[in-house]
């Protein structure tokens, strides 16, 4: 059974910076891109950026270029996503996804 589990959302302050993790089961981690996908209320889904997990290479959507790092260790099967310079438009439903399995997401809320 694929497994997508995200992680590390919570409450962070404006200007600071956040890493999400998202660890993966069930399938070949270096098979598949890790896509990052956002959900703020009220939005449509955000496609941020994707990593392949094998040698390491990321797109990066351009609304999030220069503030978003994509990373994965293939030894423990875990991608990350670090994210800086937060502002309230940042908050969000975080979820990694194969594009075919999806995490449930975690949230991040950025607030003062």
């Amino acid at each position: 059974e694929v497994q997508l589990v995200e992680s590390g959302g919570g409450l962070v302050q404006p200007g600071g910076s956040l890493r999400l993790s998202c660890a993966a089961s069930g399938f070949t981690f270096t098979r598949e891109y890790i896509h990052w996908v956002r959900q703020s209320p009220g939005q449509r889904l955000e496609w941020m950026g994707r990593i392949n997990p094998e040698e390491g290479g990321t797109k990066t959507a351009r609304n999030f270029q220069g503030r978003v790092t994509f990373t994965a260790d293939t030894s423990t099967n875990t991608a990350y996503l670090d994210l800086s310079a937060l502002k309230s438009e940042d908050t969000a439903v975080y979820y990694c996804t194969t594009i075919h399995d999806w995490g449930k997401g975690t949230l991040v809320t950025v607030s003062s």
